[in-house]
């Protein structure tokens, strides 16, 4: 018997309030409530789910938590999680970004969000690091991995290009099984229709924007609307790629703000990708003001999180099948060794703006200049270090800490 809707209102409205600290936290606290407090799924049948939605682009736990409501309560169950596990820090997003916009332009601010810059290069290094582990386990990991971060930072490559090389290479390496040839009992035609629907609902406000020829709202929402079918390997794997794109592509918001927004995203629940929301309220602001600010914010929310519901409302019914293909499985573990190179690179994009006051593009290179390094921020860096890596602080306690110190030192004489 499924449960009531009283009930499902209950437990993903918990996951969604409770969902802090990036994926590994939030599916932590799913398994907690879905698996061992509600006994929903099986421990066979949430290692499954987690490793079909790990085959998605997208954010990998709010499609998790959507598949959960799924298997519970079909479509409308599946609506009803992922709602509940992204609006939470929606709204707080929404409330963060229009504060940044009011008010961190001020000097004493902006030497606490110095802090917060040094503490999401220690973060970032972190995810490094524990990605890392699971994903290269051997030689062609660590070449796949390297030849990533060759291709971006050196050969300024398309990130969506790395990503498809290294599905395709995966792909046609691996081993075929001989129940491969095997296809989904699920109607293909009832996916198909699911499929279209989702993809017409999803590109809605694309058309409307284009048509009232919006020439900012339509980049941003093609911007992200490719973003969404990239995004392999979690938010961090696709931040380099959308930093650059946002701060020096388009110019919609500068490095120092494109930090604190993820920062600032590390303290809300739900997803991070939820900065892609945080960098539309404030590229919108920028381009025309706080009404402009609030559609910008929106359109972003819509174009990075509907393609979620797409990909599990049309593909859950073949869970099974799409786990038992060695070739899929073979496509994601490339894909997962080259998103460590590419978070790589994101780090050292991080490091290289936060450590040094002046950053230049030599011949294809970024690179700093050496007399411009910052001092204060690289002892930051190293408190930030010693809080997650020595003390083992959370980040609830971290970022407070971090924005403290930082200020405080700036009203010493």
């Amino acid at each position: 018997m499924p449960p009531t809707w009283t009930e499902m209102f209950r437990a993903f409205g918990r996951i969604g309030l409770l969902s802090f600290g990036g994926p590994a936290a939030q599916i932590s606290v799913m398994h907690e409530e879905l698996v061992a407090r509600r006994a929903w799924m099986s421990e066979r049948d949430f290692l499954g789910a987690l490793s079909f939605c790990m085959l998605l682009p997208g954010p990998e736990a709010m499609q998790l938590a959507t598949y959960a409501g799924w298997r519970q309560r079909g479509t409308a169950g599946g609506l009803l999680a992922g709602l509940l596990f992204t609006l939470p820090g929606a709204l707080v997003i929404l409330g963060l970004a229009f504060a940044y916009a009011r008010w961190g332009g001020i000097p004493l601010i902006q030497q606490a969000f110095l802090g917060v810059k040094a503490l999401v290069i220690v973060i970032v290094l972190q995810a490094l690091w524990r990605i890392s582990r699971k994903a290269l386990s051997g030689a062609q990991g660590w070449i796949l991995a390297a030849l990533a971060f060759l291709g971006l930072f050196a050969l300024d490559l398309p990130f969506p290009l790395i990503i498809l090389a290294a599905g395709l290479w995966g792909y046609l390496s691996a081993r075929p099984a001989p129940d491969e040839a095997e296809r989904p009992v699920a109607s293909r035609a009832a996916s198909l229709r699911t499929a279209l629907i989702w993809l017409a609902l999803w590109m809605a406000p694309l058309a409307l924007v284009a048509l009232a020829g919006h020439a900012f709202l339509t980049d941003l929402a093609l911007f992200f609307a490719r973003l969404a079918v990239v995004t392999f390997g979690g938010a961090y794997a696709v931040l380099a790629y959308m930093a650059q794109a946002v701060v020096e592509t388009h110019g919609w918001i500068g490095p120092d703000a494109m930090i604190d927004a993820l920062g600032l995203a590390e303290t809300t629940p739900g997803p991070l990708i939820l900065v892609t929301q945080f960098i539309g309220h404030l590229a919108g602001i920028g381009q025309g003001g706080p009404a402009l600010g609030l559609g910008a914010g929106l359109l972003t929310l819509w174009m990075t999180f509907t393609p979620c519901f797409l990909w599990i409302f049309a593909f859950a019914p073949h869970v099974e099948a799409i786990l038992a293909n060695p070739r899929l499985r073979g496509a994601l573990a490339a894909i997962t060794a080259a998103v460590v190179g590419v978070i790589l690179n994101l780090s050292l994009w991080f490091a290289l703006h936060v450590l040094f006051r002046r950053v230049e593009d030599v011949r294809g290179l970024t690179l700093p200049d050496p007399a411009s390094f910052d001092l204060f921020a690289a002892s930051l860096t190293c408190l930030a270090a010693g809080l997650l890596f020595g003390l083992r602080t959370g980040l609830m306690v971290a970022l407070p800490v971090m924005a403290l110190a930082a200020a405080a030192a700036a009203l010493i004489p």
